[in-house]
């Protein structure tokens, strides 16, 4: 197995990659001038070893760092509210932000809101919303990544659920882009089996999506398609073996590849996902998976050029849409992805209800085609039932 090199990019953010580089963290801090850095990470990591170790090397620097770890799996609006006040109670001067999809967005709320005086859902990514913001009261933030699929560590924004009004809202800014990352796959590597494969697969479906999304983006695309060949070729290998460095290095950069692309959009099954998620408080990247292929199906009519594009460079079987679709369930399936939301505990009984919510989330503008409410609302039964006929 050829050892991984150890190697800093600066794409779209700096980014020091190799395993063990967790041990730079106390240098990332003096990079961007962190002297009382809070690291926030989600409650289950909070235990593990890795986030002690990060802690402690912190503090061996004489840094004066804290934890805030009240961070759900989909992460709230009152999560961030509590790490707030901890930021400022403790008078931190920035954000090391640890852990997966969670972990990352809370902790760039978090430095988001440490200087603002106005509310946080003020700055849900609708119109220009993002200049409320004082720009000079956001934090520096360093992202590490523990799990391969979000890619929320060369991000722009959060997805944060609002409890009160029951779904998820994407809160942006441009300076919520970490000033550096620490992409070490030493720190993915205690993930178990499924873990890995749900994230994995959602680093596939950002990629996807925006490689489908109509606008033009030409550099986004080739990232995007290149995301979708390493997820391919790494992610059952990181599955099947939790110790194969070189598939969980693949997978990390995968995941920042794919969310580095979706700036060019998102689509229709971020736009069921994310109201799933909200409502049933599913796994984002499983919910992701499970809608994926009726989600590529409902779109075909619109994407027989690029999906015959993708077959050849994924080298699958055939060409077109069926052969894409056909790939994407043996993949899945490979994976040991369920077949349907209902396997989830997820019922069709609000089904009109979210197609409407679905249509009203930001990722629908970015999807192939122009869908309708009772279009999200066919998506959505289809995946409850695992059954195209819906569609």
């Amino acid at each position: 197995m050829p050892a991984l090199p150890e190697v800093n990019w600066n794409y779209p953010t700096p980014i020091w990659f190799g395993e063990g580089r967790v041990k730079e963290l106390p240098a990332a801090c003096a990079e961007l001038g962190m002297r009382r850095p809070l690291l926030v990470t989600d409650e289950g990591l909070a235990a593990l070893p890795m986030v002690q170790e990060a802690l402690d090397g912190l503090i061996a620097a004489q840094l004066e760092a804290a934890l805030f770890s009240d961070v759900q799996g989909n992460p709230t609006g009152s999560n961030v509210e509590k790490g707030l006040a901890v930021f400022r109670q403790g008078q931190h001067d920035g954000v090391v932000a640890f852990g997966g999809g969670s972990g990352l967005d809370a902790g760039k709320a978090i430095a988001l809101m440490a200087g603002q005086s106005r509310s946080l859902w003020d700055f849900e990514d609708v119109g220009d919303n993002w200049r409320r913001a004082d720009a000079s009261g956001i934090a520096p933030v360093i992202a590490i990544p523990t799990t391969a699929g979000t890619g929320s560590e060369v991000g722009r924004a959060s997805v944060i659920l609002d409890e009160t009004a029951q779904r998820k809202k994407i809160i942006f800014h441009p300076a919520m882009l970490p000033g550096l990352v620490i992409s070490d796959p030493g720190l993915t590597l205690a993930l178990p089996p499924t873990i890995t494969a749900w994230t994995g697969v959602d680093a596939f479906v950002h990629a996807l999506e925006a490689f489908c999304a109509p606008a033009y983006h030409p550099m986004a695309d080739g990232i995007a398609v290149e995301a979708m060949r390493l997820v391919k070729a790494f992610l059952p290998r990181a599955v099947a073996d939790g110790t194969d460095i070189e598939a969980r290095g693949q997978m990390l950069v995968a995941a920042s590849m794919g969310a580095t692309a979706f700036q060019k959009g998102l689509g229709s099954i971020h736009a069921v996902s994310h109201v799933v998620g909200a409502l049933y408080n599913t796994h984002h990247g499983l919910t992701n998976a499970i809608v994926l292929p009726f989600g590529v199906r409902q779109n075909a009519p619109v994407l027989e050029e690029k999906l015959s594009t993708l077959c050849r460079v994924l080298s699958l079987k055939g060409e077109g849409s069926e052969a894409f679709v056909a790939f994407l369930h043996q993949f899945c399936s490979e994976l040991a992805i369920p077949a349907s939301l209902s396997e989830l505990g997820v019922d069709d009984s609000r089904a009109e209800e979210i197609g409407g919510m679905a249509l009203q989330d930001p990722s629908a503008g970015g999807n192939a085609q122009v869908l309708t409410a009772q279009q999200y609302t066919a998506l959505f039964r289809a995946s409850v039932a695992g059954d195209v006929s819906f569609l």
